[in-house]
């Protein structure tokens, strides 16, 4: 499969992994449910390296994921999209966002939002930003800075439209709406990246990806569900197209915590080590499922 056949598909999905640790379990999960509902639809599965992470990003794993996934019996369209070598193209919509007057440098620490909050909250990237720097111009940036998504200011440009967003995993299934209270009151003005060194945040980078790689079904875990309505409201500002989501049910270990990377016992590398079968990891991944 090329990029121009990728051009032309009518159904576009991804599998987007940080090179960061082994996958396992959940997301052999995750990259079946877009594998299968392309290879369904006669449409397009792609292979995104999300590698912005620069101090937990290893060769070698990014590595094991294109043999993991082959092992598996996945294929996908070359070539493979690489966020290490689209910090341009990050920058500049960082700057088309300052130019709107929707961003703000922010010089505070974790430890600087935590002391902040009297009963911090969780949002979608933690406790909820308090607004320190939210008076602060995109001119003041200094080494080192953030840069924020200041919610009012982008919500007002807007000038009160309707953004709204299709799911049609088990998740979350219907037509919702995005509510700015709720933005307000529990996401918060979050983190779009860095403009000093043009790495950007992974909210900004997968709606820049997303619309650059003609994605029109974004399929993932239920763990990105709440991002949905960040995304929705760049997908907005920046004037690209809005996908279908697709939030499934994440894979879980007898405890019901979510697996992590760390988890090498859930590895797909431990799998294949131990004489397990492509089919077998599938089986297993779709266990708790039914599937």
């Amino acid at each position: 499969m090329t990029r121009d056949s990728m051009m032309s598909a009518q159904f576009v999905t991804r599998f987007a992994p940080s090179p960061t640790g082994l996958l396992h379990l959940g997301h052999a999960y995750s990259a079946f449910t877009a594998w299968e509902a392309a290879k369904a639809a006669s449409g397009e599965f792609l292979l995104r390296i999300e590698d912005t992470d620069r101090t937990r990003a290893r060769p070698e794993y990014e590595m094991a994921i294109y043999e993991d996934l082959a092992w598996l019996g996945l294929s996908w369209s070359e070539p493979v999209s690489r966020q290490s070598r689209r910090l341009e193209v990050y920058a500049e919509a960082l700057e088309r966002l300052a130019q709107m007057g929707v961003t703000y440098p922010c010089c505070c620490t974790r430890a600087d939002i935590r002391a902040a909050l009297s009963a911090p909250q969780e949002g979608a990237e933690g406790a909820i930003y308090p607004g320190t720097c939210r008076g602060r111009s995109v001119a003041e940036c200094e080494a080192g800075d953030a840069i924020r998504l200041d919610i009012d200011r982008a919500l007002k440009l807007l000038d009160g439209q309707t953004l709204t967003w299709r799911d049609t995993g088990p998740v979350h299934t219907g037509t919702h709406a995005l509510d700015p209270e709720a933005m307000r009151r529990r996401i918060g003005d979050v983190v779009l990246g860095r403009k000093d060194i043009g790495a950007a945040a992974y909210h900004l980078s997968v709606v820049v990806d997303d619309a650059a790689q003609g994605v029109t079904h974004v399929i993932r875990g239920e763990d990105l569900l709440e991002a949905t309505p960040i995304h929705r409201l760049l997908q907005a500002l920046l004037e690209v197209p809005v996908p279908v989501w697709h939030h499934h049910f994440l894979v879980r270990d007898e405890a019901g915590k979510r697996l992590a990377k760390r988890d090498d016992a859930r590895a797909i590398r431990t799998y294949r080590e131990a004489g397990r079968t492509p089919e077998d990891v599938r089986r297993m991944a779709g266990a708790q499922f039914g599937a």
